[in-house]
């Protein structure tokens, strides 16, 4: 059984602050499907794959509920309760936070921002592993690319075919597989490149 209450009015409300915490942008995005508890939000990120975008734990989840609550993104919508489980709150937007959650969105997608990957910060020092080290380096980043890819393509086929996600639910999985196979042709020719010799190398020690 559940239990609701009546929605909040939208006058004179600002938009809230915008959390740190990208896992934020998961729970409101699912929240614009349909209200539902932080239980269910979990099976759903986990069904999509999401986990793969999202550092997705049950304590980083709560973390990130209690603080959109907090901020004015979400409120409670009454609870659900299913046999003798206990009693679980049902979260939804607020008129403020799902108008702010819609800006921040339009925001993050219009305007690319800059990004501080690990891979990018040590690439720059490939120099420093000799030649042979660092074929050998990329060698095993693009075998890891690989397998990560494959697991991606099995979670993404299961969201669609398993548990029928609308392809437009599980859109950011397409991106993230364009994004590994661009990442995996750069660093299969630039091993390639090394192995040859046609990559220019710092002479160091003769490596």
């Amino acid at each position: 059984m559940s239990t609701r209450h009546p929605p909040a009015p939208a006058e004179g409300q600002k938009p809230p602050k915008r959390p740190a915490n990208t896992l934020a942008l998961a729970v409101l995005g699912l929240l614009l499907e349909q209200p539902m508890h932080p239980h269910a939000m979990a099976r759903a990120l986990r069904e999509r794959g999401m986990e793969r975008a999202f550092k997705l734990t049950t304590g980083s989840l709560y973390d990130t509920v209690r603080a959109l609550t907090r901020d004015g993104w979400i409120e409670a919508d009454g609870t659900e309760q299913v046999g003798n489980r206990p009693a679980r709150t049902v979260y939804r937007h607020t008129p403020a936070g799902r108008r702010g959650f819609t800006e921040w969105l339009d925001e993050l997608i219009r305007e690319p921002s800059p990004e501080y990957p690990r891979f990018l910060s040590a690439v720059g020092y490939l120099g420093a592993l000799g030649r042979v080290r660092a074929a050998g380096a990329l060698r095993a980043r693009a075998a890891a690319l690989r397998a990560r890819m494959a697991e991606g393509a099995e979670a993404y086929r299961a969201a669609r075919e398993d548990h029928h996600a609308p392809r437009l639910f599980v859109i950011e999985a397409e991106y993230a597989a364009a994004m590994a196979d661009a990442e995996l042709a750069w660093v299969e020719r630039t091993a390639d490149e090394i192995e040859r010799g046609t990559l220019t190398w710092p002479e160091v020690d003769g490596r």
